[in-house]
């Protein structure tokens, strides 16, 4: 996973992020699209050391050709851009319309005794689905990524207290690992994201998109170690101001030998992430060479 870390951070100091979210209660956020498209995004595709990975993510994943893989990058800048504005939209008190399809697989789950898993992935705006999924009685525990800016993880906190959503930092001393057992001990829902690895992390290799690339163990083998429900949830924007929720859940043989469990969750996993960016292919977030250990 040599050079693949990724800061896990938004662009922006506390002071920023105030300023936008003041903005934001006075102007709508479509303004902000189209600020960022004409003047914000141009400047990223210069000067992004990044871009080239996007380039290479819809020449590998989508057949494009050079001038094709330009034009969808630009795309896919465009939309990072908007979804992040959508989110401090949602902290200064904006609203968007959110339609979910498997809505009933998650209801069930969530009237169990027993804990669940969700597994997000960074694409689309899954920041939504943290405001806009319930599940009553059982709490869920979202595992995020411990360097974010504080001005952000303030703001989500505020916005999560509403729907029973609790962070869970990936921190180095490994105190999340007894955090999420106690979560699901006690039947309440973990949320991982499981397309990206900590630095030096385990991870298994999926085909995804004809290729191999490497992704998260850990999320897979606490679902297997465990015999647990597992859902993917997608929230793709849809609109200008609406996004749909996918819920799907992980059939998987729960009779199987451990490691084979953990490899059909992965594939079956991949398998949706896949479904997903065929029918929104600009929504894909991994800024860096996912397919570098494939190679």
């Amino acid at each position: 996973m040599a050079g693949r870390k990724w800061a896990g951070t938004t662009f922006g100091n506390g002071w920023m992020h105030s300023r936008l979210i003041g903005m934001m209660s006075r102007i709508d956020v479509r303004a902000f699209y189209v600020f960022n498209s004409i003047f914000v995004v141009p400047f990223c595709l210069i000067f992004s050391k990044s871009a080239r990975f996007t380039r290479e993510y819809f020449r590998i994943a989508h057949g494009k050709t050079a001038l094709g893989a330009f034009f969808w990058t630009y795309r896919n800048y465009r939309r990072f851009a908007q979804i992040v504005a959508d989110r401090f939209a949602v902290y200064a008190g904006q609203r968007f319309d959110v339609k979910v399809e498997g809505v009933d697989l998650f209801r069930e789950l969530s009237l169990r005794p027993e804990g669940f898993v969700m597994l997000s992935s960074h694409i689309g705006n899954y920041e939504m689905a943290g405001y806009t999924l319930q599940t009553g009685k059982k709490t869920i525990n979202a595992v995020v990524y411990a360097d974010e800016k504080a001005s952000v993880k303030e703001n989500r906190s505020r916005q999560f207290s509403r729907t029973k959503v609790n962070m869970i930092p990936l921190d180095e001393a490994g105190d999340y690992v007894f955090r999420i057992d106690r979560a699901l001990s006690e039947g309440d829902v973990v949320s991982f994201p499981a397309d990206r690895a900590l630095q030096g992390g385990r991870t298994l290799r999926c085909s995804f998109f004809g290729r191999e690339a490497e992704f998260a163990s850990g999320p897979f083998s606490v679902i297997a170690m465990r015999s647990l429900d597992a859902l993917t949830v997608n929230v793709m924007k849809s609109g200008p101001k609406s996004y749909t929720i996918y819920i799907k859940k992980l059939d998987y043989d729960r009779n199987a030998p451990r490691t084979e469990q953990t490899a059909q969750l992965a594939a079956l996993y991949c398998a949706e992430l896949e479904r997903m960016l065929r029918m929104y292919p600009e929504q894909w977030f991994n800024f860096f060479d996912f397919w570098e250990a494939g190679k």
